[in-house]
């Protein structure tokens, strides 16, 4: 079980059927895309316009920047977090901001 005050990142675009009041909750990692980039206007249905989950920003990131590398499985090296966060920057994307979810109020919280 999860300690008072843990913070919650989900993998998922559905959201948990439970809160618990002692913990955050924040939605999925999502950045907003370049202005330079055509045909992407509403790439999944649960995000906004022109913006995308860090997952698939990740992917068109490695082929911008012509990775070879991948994080998949356990024979391949582990790309650097933060060599992949300024090459997103550095291509245009833009971290999507928003706060957490205050659970006061919510009825589907224990």
């Amino acid at each position: 079980m999860a300690t008072k005050g843990t913070r919650f990142l989900p993998f998922s675009q559905f959201p948990p059927t439970q809160l618990r009041k002692d913990c955050f909750y924040h939605t999925t990692p999502a950045m907003i895309i370049p202005d330079s980039a055509q045909n992407i206007d509403s790439c999944e249905n649960w995000l906004g316009r022109r913006v995308m989950s860090a997952w698939r920003v990740g992917g068109i990131v490695h082929a911008l920047e012509g990775w070879e590398e991948h994080e998949c499985g356990l024979d391949g090296p582990v790309v650097n977090p933060p060599r992949v966060w300024e090459a997103a920057l550095r291509n245009g994307f833009k971290p999507l901001v928003l706060p957490s979810v205050e659970t006061k109020g919510l009825s589907n919280c224990y």
